[in-house]
């Protein structure tokens, strides 16, 4: 008898878990924004069930699409970000009650846009790696998104810095978008490069020094951080920019000589903008000083924003006031930058790590998505934009708790902004193509990717 070979054991999507988390994500943002409504003694206007169609609708044309298009994409990613997005239109929508402002409805709209482009892209985009083949490509838009809002007349200063654009309609932040072409081109470089970068140089004790030629990248990164924060006055900006360049830099290379090279340029350009710059001199002592009456009443840099936020965090506690009991309407612009402090004044320092906790899950499968795939230039690129989100939430909780200056940053999904909403969504959609290329079955897997040019050009030289 000849015995029958056992049929292969099928790879499981987990689309079906997706959709049941995605379910629980949308019980949690609509519960939210019921429960909020039914606090401040509300009717269910319009505006709720608006807010609840779409975001129902966005979430399962999301996962119909993935579904469809990268069905062994990672299954926690999308409903992270729906919960998330979903919790910052109920916030929102809390605020505008009190203020009178529409700024929920723009949110929902964007969140629209978003996921719509989103969408797109998945369906476009059938192969991640073909972004690879534009390496100084994105390096040149990168650099045109940023000089935009310098350009007379194009240009918009709001809160003392200029990273905004008017498009006759909205206003737009090409820095959003900036932070995604330079993480491609980061990756891209950086995956073409990094043999020759990790086996050249001189090495000093135990610390690998890099050559000069290779510091380049690294030189570039700094400048254009230093760039942003001179021209456009954009402390978060800049930390953002640099801060993913080193992140990313380490992933490649996992040699600490880098990054302190990286860190003494870091504090290089704090001291020279701290001496400087009058913009940052005041964050910094607005910092240090939140509490002196003189620097929490001036006209420019006070530190009432800040220490209003701190006051909210305190009265939230353990538990919260409860979802439309607090007054975070007492905070200037708290539904972008001090978006934080009033999820932590509602529902307590309970609440507010569940949020984190969110967040921390993101960005751990965006680290599992990077650990997942073989190709070089996809490790990098899911390690740098989970790095991303990693950075922007540090340095806005950073700010909103004191621990270090207050920047104009956003909350990842949850803050007010057509700009950060619609890039955050992109990387979504970017993770999602990584991670459907990491989890899929060889059989119907992509191909694996081939020796890069600078391999060969290591191997050939015989470069030790």
């Amino acid at each position: 008898m000849t015995a029958q070979a056992t049929p292969a054991k099928k790879t499981p999507t987990k689309r079906n878990l997706e959709l049941w988390l995605l379910f629980i994500g949308l019980v949690i943002a609509i519960g939210a924004d019921f429960l909020t409504t039914i606090s401040m003694k509300e009717e269910m206007d319009t505006a709720f069930y608006l807010q609840s169609i779409v975001l129902v609708a966005v979430a399962l044309m999301l996962h119909i699409v993935v579904r469809s298009r990268l069905p062994y994409a990672d299954p926690y990613l999308l409903p992270i970000v729906v919960t998330l997005n979903g919790l910052g239109i109920t916030m929102i929508h809390r605020l505008d009650l009190v203020s009178g402002d529409s700024a929920a409805t723009r949110q929902l709209l964007w969140t629209t846009v978003a996921a719509l482009i989103c969408a797109a892209l998945i369906i476009a985009v059938r192969d991640y790696r073909l972004l690879d083949r534009y390496t100084y490509l994105f390096l040149v838009i990168s650099a045109v998104l940023l000089v935009l809002p310098l350009i007379p007349g194009l240009g918009r200063e709001e809160y003392g810095a200029k990273i905004w654009i008017n498009l006759g309609f909205a206003t737009f932040q090409p820095g959003e978008i900036a932070k995604i072409t330079l993480a491609i081109f980061f990756a891209s470089y950086l995956a073409a490069n990094r043999h020759l970068i990790l086996l050249a140089g001189k090495k000093v004790g135990k610390i690998q020094l890099p050559r000069f030629r290779d510091m380049a990248p690294i030189m570039i990164a700094w400048l254009i951080s230093i760039g942003v924060l001179v021209m456009q006055r954009d402390l978060g900006s800049s930390i953002l920019f640099f801060g993913l360049f080193l992140a990313m830099l380490y992933v490649a290379t996992n040699r600490f000589s880098w990054i302190a090279i990286g860190l003494v340029l870091v504090a290089i350009g704090g001291v020279f903008a701290a001496q400087t710059m009058s913009h940052v001199q005041l964050r910094i002592e607005a910092w240090l000083n939140a509490f002196d009456p003189e620097v929490y009443n001036r006209m420019y840099g006070a530190s009432h924003q800040v220490v209003q936020g701190l006051f909210g965090l305190a009265s939230g506690g353990l538990s919260g006031t409860g979802l439309g009991a607090g007054r975070p309407d007492l905070i200037s612009v708290a539904n972008s930058d001090m978006i934080i402090a009033a999820f932590g004044e509602e529902l307590g320092f309970i609440g507010l790590t569940a949020i984190i906790m969110l967040y921390v899950l993101f960005v751990t499968r965006a680290m599992r998505t990077a650990l997942s795939v073989g190709a070089d230039f996809g490790k990098l690129l899911a390690a740098g934009l989970g790095a991303v989100i990693a950075l922007q939430c540090f340095v806005v909780i950073g700010g909103v708790t004191r621990l270090i200056p207050l920047t104009g940053l956003t909350t990842p999904f949850l803050a007010a902004g057509g700009s950060s909403l619609l890039a955050n969504w992109i990387i979504v959609a970017l993770l999602l193509m990584i991670s459907h290329a990491g989890r899929r079955p060889v059989k119907a897997g992509l191909a694996p990717s081939t020796e890069t040019a600078a391999q060969r050009e290591v191997t050939a030289s015989g470069v030790k």
